[in-house]
């Protein structure tokens, strides 16, 4: 993704409608002692806490690593495919409640003791609880969030084909992702104890932690919810043998391009995977799900900003500057994350790098070519230039009074005994997690990080310094991102920010690029992913020694799945990312990493300096910084003047702006699929059925998640590595049968099977 603003998950019923900051403060002192100060808290966390439950338990080791494992192994073996898929762990929060009840009521109650200590424990400790189910799903959500640090491994293997030490990869993946850990716990007591860092997206897991631990009345003609739930996932499983297997096409339908089979403009106009996707959709799950997540699980105020943003870029702006000929755009591809040279090729990147070091070649560059792109790609870096600067304005007009006085309070509540009701209840019931623990494990992840970078021949490029750098970018970041991300549940990524600072300082090295941006950008994610899911283990009264293991061995758990499925699918997948000597029918085109890839070039072997200033040819996308500042300042004056029309407040410049984040991986059949799903389940039957929305919507979400997954990886082992294929049809190519769509449309440009204007 070249995006810096991330949406992260769907927020609480109260804040559905509006995404600016609304809270209602308690300002007597009886109130903060009583329950929360915020009022969204106190409508859903419950304020009592039984510390006598059973916590680390069998059946949470046992349904936790196996849910971290197959989550992790899911989700990294789909991220290869044409048509990915993103299991979230609602799937696992879901499917392990019966499972961990099933064992409550068939494991022995027996004790054990382990020989020659004095620990003793039960497989079986007494019905299955909420805590148990929480920290389960926290091995879940580790194991789905995945490990950046892969792509490095698929660049390096696919596309450049260079060998890499399995040990300096394993190291890279473990420590980009346990690095930011080690921080996380110094921001404890701002982030975590602090009532007024509230997290908002934690009180959605909350709900339903709730929702599905009440007991559930069965009501004549009414479905309990796990019925519902495996009736949906038996449908969907069933299904996918279609999309998966059998009529792959089915996943995008152009019809403009089956009418108008000889014109390259109206195939560019019709095709939902190379061109604008007018009249497109997609019969599939992974397409409406695939890249955007589920759209069952976004409010529609962000969708309907989502999908405006997109709408106004890929239909207005992008056609503007393609058919006008901005930056020669009719000389590449109109929809591609490639590179090229000068005569609209392929840029070959071998002609500049030196094989040995694996750096830029400058004479050999100089007589070359610049470095061009798709007039659709070189907008995307531009907007993610806008969408930086616009949640900076954004957050500080619409929120910055709001987050001023919640640090202020913040800072206030860490000098107190206690906080809030739920950080009095934590403190009394719980040890702390004691800080040397944090310490031990950044100086251990440290000193393995400048291992990988310095060691095996320095095959990652990234000196100590830059190392050095990466981390105290993204600890310096931590905090006031942090504060914004608990207040406001807006994230601004580092991506882009640390690819523009090493592609300055350490221009040329693709490798020391895209590793310092992942130890840069992973570790402040990482670190707030941990405050976070510490945040849902606050709310819940999870002890935090409890939290701070299962997360620690969670993290290892998905990071060791990833590298080894990372691993034995380059080693295994015969021309694995390379689509020109894939089968036609093949799923295995890489679109994440080939973006991964691309920007590798992009700021890494040429660099921002020859690309995005004067010596290059994109210098004009720089603009897109100071529109991004300036844009949120028209919505905040009409907000304030007109503020009868709550209409305007719901406008979110951030949000239209990162509208590309998930391209050029996410084609135009995603975001039309994705768009009219979330609509009509988010806006029309959430108002029209609201009571079957509140009791259904996201466990419909899971099911179709889970059916097709499950599915997708049946047929690989069962018939795709068996080499056991669908006879071959006009259904099974894994195309929309638009191949003119990709062609340039500038005179003279030869392009194999193209027509030449």
């Amino acid at each position: 993704m070249v995006s810096s603003l991330e949406v992260t998950g769907p927020e609480p019923k109260p804040l559905m409608q509006k995404f600016e900051s609304k809270i209602v403060i308690a300002g007597e002192e009886s109130e903060e002692e009583n329950d929360s100060p915020i009022e969204e808290v106190r409508l859903t966390v419950p304020i009592t806490d039984d510390p006598s439950q059973p916590v680390l338990t069998f059946r949470t080791w046992f349904l936790g690593i196996i849910s971290c494992m197959v989550l992790a192994f899911v989700n990294q073996f789909f991220g290869y495919r044409s048509n990915q898929l993103m299991v979230s762990s609602v799937v696992a929060q879901i499917v392990t409640l019966p499972v961990g009840k099933l064992m409550a009521t068939t494991l022995p109650t027996r004790k054990f003791r382990l020989p020659g200590t004095n620990w003793s424990g039960s497989l079986n400790p007494g019905p299955f609880n909420m805590k148990e189910h929480v920290l389960i799903t926290i091995f879940a959500s580790t194991g789905a969030g995945g490990a950046y640090a892969t792509g490095i491994i698929t660049i390096v293997k696919a596309f450049y084909h260079r060998n890499l030490n399995p040990t300096a990869a394993m190291l890279l993946l473990q420590t980009t992702q346990l690095l930011g850990y080690g921080w996380a716990g110094m921001f404890r007591k701002f982030l975590v104890d602090s009532p007024y860092m509230w997290w908002p997206s934690n009180l959605v897991q909350v709900s339903l932690f709730r929702a599905l631990h009440e007991k559930e009345e069965k009501c004549e003609g009414k479905q309990t919810r796990l019925r519902f739930f495996l009736i949906v996932f038996f449908v969907s499983f069933a299904y996918y043998i279609v999309p998966g297997y059998i009529f792959p096409s089915i996943s995008s339908l152009s019809f403009v391009c089956w009418i108008w089979t000889r014109s390259v403009t109206a195939q560019q106009i019709g095709s939902g995977l190379h061109g604008l996707g007018i009249g497109s959709f997609g019969l599939d799950w992974s397409t409406v799900a695939g890249f955007l997540g589920s759209p069952l699980a976004v409010p529609f105020f962000a969708i309907a900003n989502f999908f405006g943003g997109f709408i106004v870029y890929f239909y207005i702006i992008l056609p503007i500057f393609y058919w006008s000929n901005a930056y020669e755009a009719k000389k590449f591809p109109f929809y591609t994350s490639q590179t090229f040279d000068y005569t609209g090729q392929h840029f070959n990147t071998t002609r500049i790098l030196n094989q040995k070091t694996f750096d830029i070649n400058l004479p050999a560059y100089e007589s070359y070519s610049k470095l061009y792109l798709s007039v659709m790609f070189a907008l995307i870096y531009g907007l993610s230039f806008g969408t930086l600067t616009a949640t900076i304005s954004h957050v500080a007009l619409f929120d910055g009074k709001f987050i001023w006085g919640m640090w202020k309070k913040a800072t206030l509540t860490t000098k107190d005994k206690f906080g809030d009701v739920h950080t009095r209840l934590m403190k009394k019931n719980y040890k702390e997690v004691p800080q040397w623990w944090f310490v031990a494990v950044l100086i251990v992840s440290f000193c393995l990080a400048l291992y990988a970078c310095e060691g095996f021949n320095k095959q990652l490029q990234l000196p100590w310094w830059g190392l050095l750098l990466a981390c105290a970018i993204a600890f310096a970041f931590t905090l006031p991102i942090g504060v914004i991300l608990a207040t406001t549940n807006q994230q601004m990524g580092l991506n882009v920010i640390t690819e523009l600072i090493i592609g300055y300082l350490y221009p040329g090295k693709p490798l020391a690029n895209v590793t310092f941006k992942t130890y840069g950008y992973m570790s402040m994610s990482q670190a707030l992913y941990f405050v976070g899911d510490f945040k849902l283990g606050h709310y819940m009264k999870i002890p935090p020694r409890s939290m701070f293991l299962v997360q620690l061995v969670a993290t290892m758990v998905s990071s060791t799945v990833c590298f080894g499925t990372t691993w034995w699918l380059l080693s295994s997948v015969d021309n694995i990312c390379n689509k020109d000597k894939l089968p036609v029918s093949s799923p295995w085109t890489c679109p994440g990493d080939e973006v991964f890839y691309n920007a590798s070039i992009i700021w890494g072997i040429i660099g921002p300096g020859r690309m995005f200033t004067s010596k290059g040819v994109y210098p004009g996308m720089n603009w897109f910084f100071l529109i991004g500042l300036l844009a949120p300042v028209p919505v905040w004056f009409f907000a304030r003047k007109f503020s009868e029309k709550k209409w305007i407040k719901k406008i979110h410049i951030p949000l239209i702006f990162s509208a590309t984040t998930s391209m050029p991986v996410a084609k135009a059949v995603h975001y039309w699929s994705w768009g009219f799903v979330g609509v009509v389940f988010n806006y029309y039957i959430f108002r029209r059925y609201k009571a079957w929305w509140a009791r259904h919507n996201y466990i419909l979400s899971a099911a179709l998640d889970a059916g097709t997954a499950i599915m997708g990886v049946l047929i690989y082992f069962a018939l795709q590595n068996n080499n056991i294929y669908f006879p071959d049809w006009w259904g099974s190519e894994n195309t929309d049968h638009c191949p003119l769509a990709t062609c340039p449309t500038e005179k003279g440009i030869v392009i194999k099977g193209c027509p030449v204007f």
